[in-house]
């Protein structure tokens, strides 16, 4: 038997060496010859003729189609240990019968293989074949399986359209190296004219003339399996991702900046890479052709920004806030702030953190803070101080409310990178939705600010000269507040008794004084982004990086402050714990005034002017309705709170 089989290979060997036109003949006596001795024959048969040079067969449109295998290549690929009638499967016999299809599923065969790993429990020892079969799951999904739009039996690509039949290559291979130089010439049998642009570009000259095989190829920039139409959003996002496998430093650039931001959120609309440096045709920015070089910068920009003046071109989208040499505005704007919301922070968490200690250890200790006797009450107990006037009221609620907004709209970009903010942007409508909505709230915040001030300005201009700017009724800062402040500190140290306090504390000061600096930075960086064509046509380009910096950076300081600060000292610390509603109902207990703003009160008292001032306890709706706004505002603010700090944090561990 052996001897027979052995005969049949040689006669099959000579019958492909006889030459394609006495193929037919040849085929009829190696059938004759071997009849029912090769069945489902071996590689080394299937070789005798596949692997002759030049070996080939008419097809169906008339011409001669190919069918040699080089033995040597295919024994290094993947496939080389497996027998050519695994993947053949219609092949049972050599000669062949006749009206064979030869048709080969690399999808079929492949999940074939897969299953019977699972069912084998191997999938381990054959992960690879795992990983592939994802590829195909993939590729099933992409453009190229889809039907041919002109002959829609076939479609658009298929496996050996791309990977070449038989030689199929081990990563890390010599022989794979070479394939992949090769893929941009097999993407061009399709896509000729990219083929023809890429080839002049600093990545095709790079592959195709140098042989660099380290330089971008097509799979690179558009995925391998899942290939998709580089219109659609999602490609657009996917291939600015895949910029940064290489470029990974103009990548984090790039994605500080608002047009990266919206494209890590998953938004395509914003500009990519591409759309600046282009695509196939891309160069380096030195060349006079690139659309970045300093001569076409403009034009480039002016594809979106129709309206864009020269100031466009100096703006930085790869500025860093770590090259002085370079960006030394941007470096000197990041330094400013770090320091800013580190001294801040600094100083009054330390500060919560030792005012919480000590009123807690108070407690502790059950002393008890000091209550109006009722004789020194003009009116008795159970009388209510009135604090804040109902203008005062709602102007901070539609304060917080806005700028609660602003909070989670602002941040949702500003850490784009986290999980939670896709799916903030989502339900918001998306970053031009989410943009309006921001904006909008920045106009309500400002005109409720912009009112404040007039309303101050109209009061307080007629008696400007008159008005006691340093006394009790001012929220101008004064020297008492610098001893206040030290005489707190004493108290936290239990180095002295815990300071009285006039109509306004020191930090009740720092919170009215602070949105001024706020509004300013915010305020006015927040203009020159949402109006970029103005700002460029007075300001160089510049500006952009250093108000995205302000703007970002200012607004967290905000959020974090009045989430932990500013919610510690009106409604955490133990004596207000766990809310307190003097800014919803407008008045307080006159014993808890006492105790809080004791300068005060002895001088109205002394004054006999406190009865302008004692109301009636505020009714039971109104300090349930209090309580519950209270709560949902709080409840909100520290939601906002987490994710900032997740964003924070994260950050942190992305510079680290």
């Amino acid at each position: 038997m052996r001897i027979a089989r052995v005969a049949a290979w040689f006669l099959a060997g000579i019958i492909c060496l006889a030459g394609t036109a006495g193929q037919a003949l040849a085929h009829a006596a190696a059938a004759k010859a071997a009849e029912k001795v090769v069945q489902n024959p071996e590689n080394e048969a299937c070789l005798g003729c596949h692997g002759t040079e030049g070996f080939a067969s008419p097809a169906a449109d008339g011409k001669m189609r190919q069918l040699h295998v080089t033995p040597d290549k295919f024994g290094k690929s993947v496939h080389g240990k497996r027998a050519c009638v695994e993947c053949h499967k219609d092949i049972t016999e050599i000669p062949h019968k006749p009206g064979v299809a030869h048709k080969v599923s690399c999808v079929q065969c492949h999940e074939a293989l897969w299953e019977n790993a699972q069912k084998e429990n191997k999938t381990q020892e054959n992960a690879r074949l795992g990983v592939v079969v994802e590829q195909i799951n993939k590729y099933m999904h992409s453009i190229h399986a889809r039907p041919n739009r002109e002959d829609q039996s076939r479609t658009n690509a298929t496996c050996y359209n791309c990977h070449e039949a038989h030689y199929v290559y081990p990563k890390g291979s010599d022989a794979r190296t070479e394939w992949r130089l090769s893929i941009p010439n097999a993407c061009g049998k399709c896509h000729a004219k990219e083929r023809k642009d890429y080839a002049i570009s600093v990545h095709g000259k790079s592959v195709l003339g140098d042989g660099n095989p380290y330089a971008a190829i097509c799979s690179d920039c558009h995925t391998t399996h899942d290939v998709e139409d580089p219109t659609a959003d999602s490609t657009r996002v996917i291939i600015t991702r895949n910029c940064g496998n290489c470029h990974a430093d103009s990548l984090k650039s790039y994605i500080e900046t608002y047009h990266g931001q919206v494209n890590t959120l998953g938004y395509g609309y914003t500009a990519k890479c591409f759309d600046c440096h282009g695509s196939h045709t891309i160069q380096r920015v030195a060349d006079p052709m690139s659309k970045v070089h300093p001569n076409k910068r403009l034009q480039t920009c002016q594809q979106c920004h129709k309206e864009a003046t020269n100031g466009f071109v100096t703006f930085q989208p790869h500025g860093n806030t770590q090259d002085f040499g370079r960006y030394p505005h941007i470096w000197l704007a990041s330094k400013f702030m770090i320091a800013l919301l580190a001294g801040t922070f600094a100083f009054f968490w330390t500060h919560s953190a030792l005012w919480f200690y000590r009123e807690y250890k108070e407690r502790q200790e059950r002393k008890k803070r000091q209550h109006v006797r009722a004789e020194a009450l003009p009116r008795g107990q159970g009388k209510y101080y009135r604090r804040f006037p109902l203008v005062w009221r709602v102007a901070h609620l539609i304060f917080a409310l806005s700028l609660m907004i602003l909070t989670l709209t602002g941040m949702s970009v500003f850490y784009a990178n986290t999980a939670w903010a896709p799916v903030v942007m989502n339900a918001l409508g998306g970053p031009r939705a989410a943009g309006l909505i921001h904006r909008t709230s920045a106009v309500i915040f400002a005109a409720v600010f912009l009112l404040h001030v007039i309303y101050f300005v109209v009061r307080l201009g007629p008696r400007w000269k008159t008005f006691q700017w340093f006394g009790s009724n001012s929220l101008v800062p004064r020297w008492q507040d610098l001893w206040d402040i030290i005489g707190m500190f004493k108290w936290f140290f239990n180095l002295g008794p815990r300071p009285v306090f006039d109509r306004w504390t020191y930090w009740e000061k720092f919170d009215y004084w602070a949105p001024f600096w706020g509004v300013t930075i915010i305020g006015f960086s927040g203009v020159m982004l949402w109006f970029p064509e103005q700002t460029a046509s007075v300001l160089p380009g510049w500006v952009f990086n250093v108000a995205t910096i302000f703007h970002g950076e200012e607004a967290l300081l905000a959020a974090l402050f009045l989430f932990t600060v500013h919610f510690f000292n009106n409604h955490f610390r133990p004596d207000k714990f766990p809310l307190d509603v003097v800014m919803f109902t407008g008045a307080v207990p006159v014993e808890e005034f006492r105790h809080e703003h004791r300068v005060e009160y002895e001088r109205l008292v002394a004054t006999g002017e406190i009865d302008k001032y004692l109301v009636e306890a505020p009714s039971q709706p109104m300090t349930t309705g209090s309580k519950i706004l209270g709560f949902a505002l709080i409840g909100f603010g520290l939601i906002l709170l987490i994710l900032v700090l997740i964003g924070v944090f994260g950050a942190v561990r992305a510079a680290v």
